[in-house]
């Protein structure tokens, strides 16, 4: 799961797994143990790389303006299913070779010999990587007819569509096979589950035996081989875009990602297992609080913590040991650590996959370290033991999980069909307890985290919605993981209000509430709950992407509707008159840099918002059908010029996605980029939010970056390192205040009237290592402020240590302040994260606004 591999305990077992002599053996802290929580390493607001040390070929995959679909796997015909996949090029640098390790260009050819050694093995390619690459989804099962195929597929609809019946369907019972889901190496410098997918596909091809007949006769096996080939090949923990795919899975911005959800989504696993490294011993899921409080958690610890001790024995039983190889017995979050280790979020795949029906899903983390400083510094032959011993982890692991899943088949399926049951039902969810969950010790307060579904959420149709396009975007959205939508064909009342036709329905009466409700919800403040989180506690997109989402807490819900599909067209140009294009929306900001781009005179208007000559209604009327902008009509004339602004950005890949997203054109920059000489003729603007030190630069690049600020460059800085830019640059006065450098989450802000930065935005933000700023020089603006008291709507953000930095602090502090400097260049400095991760869509403008300006 993690970010670059937490540790899990500061002691002797830390030292195994960078010395070379096997170390002694560390006894695993137990739940009460004072011993540290597992560590954050190397974490932060964004875990990429920065996007200017990716080559160029990477840039350019993320100048893809909008997700693409992954390809449709197949429902019909039987098992097998063969493929004959195309061989890659041999590639000598796959960094996989030095670890004696199955590199890219391998698998195909060995994943087509495994599909002729019988009839159990099937292959198809689930979609492409970020840089390209093939991925490699396997089928194993006994043959199957097409009709018993089709036959397993209504089983599985009739399990998710109608799960009252299929709990007393005697056909499900008896022959329904149950879906195991393997996900291996979406980390790419975690590679051995890869390696251990392909010896277990050709064990269960070859044998013979009874047991592994009726295994595969009872059971559908799929396994993704590579999650993410371009990181396998790099040697990057990132995909070729720079994203860490295992925080993608709530926003869905990359292809590995989405291939992963549609997997999820057609083969509807109860089980899962998602295979990383390195945490020594071996980590075992499930997790320590705070949980999920979304789960159906009684059903889900269950299965995970019963699954999770026969993992255990099948690793521990392997025979390594401390003492000769340097591995420390395998530990289980949930039994032995007290927090840092947690399941809150559901951007990680197996926090993903509950809400697809999976009753029992893990992290597993191997024990051997052989990335990073090891994988430059170890020998070759320490590196090649290591990796022997995290492939025999992860094989045992597997082996394990499918011997529990089709142990325990029958109830298996009967949780999964209760987990949808209960969500049709409406039905409230069960507190998890030594009673509610026998066989589990330790359950106590601290586990238990439920919630109030609402009876429905409404995305508002007309004058009740602040952005169609918006709206559009987050129903798309939904309808793509698989949450149920409804557009309402005449008006209706619910909780008191009385909402046009043509609104948006999601009715949390369906079998994946809980997915609905943990992306729609607000969210939650667990600050008090625990002393640190082990990523991102706030995500709301009903508050974050930028659409008016209401909540119906209870209500009699009578709608006439049709099931969506795919949201309803929102695109508009006004027939007579010049045209209004607003420019609160990431759709908008990129609709406006493609019509300056093609020559059209754009003027901004009062409020921020741009004026299009009505001659160019033509133009518009494209734009408006490929992005879903409106133009309306408009008799101001506005005030300036607007200016396509070519951007040099020293920012991390998940703000480079953004900014392209939005049309702008960028340069990736760091300070090595500029030490080297950076021509600034064709730039407008300087974005700065990481790997640019102002002090750092040689005496060339700082003239010749003085020279672009004294031409009236315009600067953009977003957290401490546009802080710090700001001040070593000498801009604009504003003294920034750090608040804690772990707190996250969502937070109330107000903005300032008829700002020409954050106008039309939400009264909502997201942070990460939140900023703000006092002691404003003359002129300086604020744009935007946190809100009074505690500003904190969801997430976690605690006082430091030393008792400051807590969102008290914060609370009516500048947010976003303006100005311009003596140099004369227009300066503006975010303490907000605006396009975190590439996902919070309905702040993005706030970015394009000001580099606008």
């Amino acid at each position: 799961m993690g970010l670059p591999r937490p540790v899990l305990i500061a002691t002797a077992a830390l030292a195994a797994a960078v010395l070379l002599a096997p170390a002694p053996a560390t006894a695993a802290p137990g739940r009460n143990d004072p011993t540290p929580y597992p560590v954050r390493e190397g974490g932060g607001r964004d875990d990429g790389e920065p996007a200017a040390s990716a080559p160029p070929s990477v840039a350019a995959n993320a100048l893809r303006a909008a997700p693409t679909a992954a390809p449709e796997l197949a429902r019909s015909g039987g098992y097998p299913r063969r493929t004959r996949l195309e061989v890659p090029p041999e590639n000598p640098d796959d960094k996989s070779i030095k670890l004696g390790l199955t590199p890219y260009h391998s698998i195909a050819p060995r994943l087509n010999a495994l599909q002729r050694l019988g009839d159990r093995v099937s292959v198809e390619v689930a979609g492409h990587s970020a840089g390209g690459h093939e991925l490699y989804l396997v089928t194993l099962t006994a043959p199957e007819t097409a009709q018993q195929a089709r036959e397993q597929e209504r089983m599985r609809e009739l399990i998710e569509n109608s799960p009252a019946a299929a709990a007393k369907d005697r056909r499900v019972k008896a022959a329904y096979k149950t879906p195991v889901f393997i996900n291996n190496n979406i980390h790419g410098n975690e590679w051995e589950g890869a390696d251990a997918a392909l010896r277990l596909i050709e064990e269960l091809a070859k044998k013979k035996d009874r047991k592994t007949a009726e295994l595969l006769g009872r059971n559908r096996i799929y396994l993704n081989v590579t999650a993410n080939p371009d990181g396998r090949i790099a040697g990057t923990r990132a995909n070729a875009n720079g994203f860490d795919l295992n925080r993608d899975f709530v926003t869905g911005s990359q292809p590995e990602a989405r291939a992963i959800q549609h997997i999820a989504i057609d083969k509807q696993p109860a089980v899962m297992l998602d295979l990383h490294g390195y945490v020594n011993g071996t980590l075992i899921e499930p997790t320590t609080p705070p949980h999920g409080e979304n789960y159906e958690y009684d059903l889900f610890l269950k299965n995970s913590y019963a699954n999770a001790l026969g993992m255990e024995k099948a690793v521990n039983g392997l025979g390594y040991t401390p003492a000769k190889d340097g591995v420390e017995p395998a530990v289980i979050p949930f039994r032995d650590q007290k927090e840092g280790w947690d399941d809150w979020p559901p951007i990680f795949t197996p926090q993903y996959m509950p809400f697809q029906g999976a009753v029992a899903s893990h992290t597993i983390e191997f024990p051997m370290a052989v990335n990073n400083e090891e994988y430059d510094s170890l020998p070759v032959a320490e590196l090649r033991r290591r990796s022997a011993i995290n492939t025999a982890v992860a094989g045992a692991a597997m082996r394990a999980t499918l011997a529990y899943t089709d142990a325990h088949r029958s109830s298996v399926i009967a949780d999964q069909i209760e987990t949808f049951r209960r969500g049709a039902a409406g039905e409230a969810q069960r507190p998890v307890s030594e009673e509610t969950v026998p066989g589990v010790p330790g359950i106590g307060p601290e586990d238990v985290y439920t919630t109030r579904f609402p009876r429905a959420y409404v995305v508002p149709a007309g004058a009740g919605q602040r952005s169609a396009t918006a709206a559009a975007r987050l129903v798309d959205h939904l309808v793509a993981n698989d949450v149920r939508v409804e557009r309402a064909v005449l008006p209706f009342r619910l909780a008191g209000r009385v909402y046009p036709a043509g609104s948006y329905v999601v009715d949390m009466h369906q079998p994946k509430r809980g997915l609905a409700n943990v992306m729609l919800a607000e969210g939650r403040d667990i600050s008090a709950d625990v002393s640190t989180m082990y990523d991102i506690s706030g995500w709301s997109l009903g508050l974050l992407w930028g659409a008016t989402v209401d909540k119906a807490v209870k209500g009699d819900l009578r709608v006439v509707g049709r099931p969506v599909h795919a949201a309803s067209p929102t695109g508009y140009v006004a027939p007579f008159g010049d045209l209004r294009l607003r420019l609160s929306d990431p759709k908008e900001i990129a609709a406006l840099n493609s019509l300056l781009a093609q020559g059209v005179r754009v003027r901004r208007a009062a409020d921020g918002s741009a004026i299009v000559p009505g001659s160019a209604r033509g133009v518009a009327g494209v734009l408006a059908d490929r992005l879903g902008v409106a133009f309306a009509a408009t008799k101001e004339r506005g005030r300036g010029a607007l200016h396509r602004t070519a951007v040099a950005a020293a920012v991390s890949p998940g703000e480079l996605f953004g900014l392209r997203e939005m049309g702008f054109p960028v340069q990736p920059v760091s300070t090595d980029v500029l030490n080297e000489g950076y021509d600034w003729s064709g730039t407008d603007a300087l974005y700065v939010s990481s790997d640019l030190d102002y002090a750092k630069l040689n005496p060339a690049a700082r003239t010749a970056l003085d020279a672009f600020l004294a031409r009236g460059g315009a600067v953009v800085g977003l957290g401490s390192q546009g802080a710090a830019f700001n001040a070593a640059a000498g801009l604009i006065k504003a003294r920034p205040t750090e608040g804690n450098g772990s707190a996250n989450g969502v937070v109330k802000v107000a903005n300032a009237k008829n700002s020409p930065v954050t106008g039309g935005a939400p009264a909502r933000t997201f942070v990460y290592s939140p900023l703000w700023f006092t002691d404003l020089g003359p002129g300086v603006r604020v744009e935007q402020s946190y809100g009074a008291g505690n500003p904190l709507v969801a997430g976690h953000w605690r006082p430091s240590e030393d008792g400051t930095g807590g969102p008290k602090d914060a609370a009516g502090k500048a947010a976003v302040v303006s100005g311009v400097s003596a140099r004369g260049a227009d300066v503006v400095l975010f303490g907000t994260e605006p396009l975190f991760r590439d996902h919070p869509k309905g702040l993005f403008a706030q970015l394009g606004r000001a580099l606008l300006l």
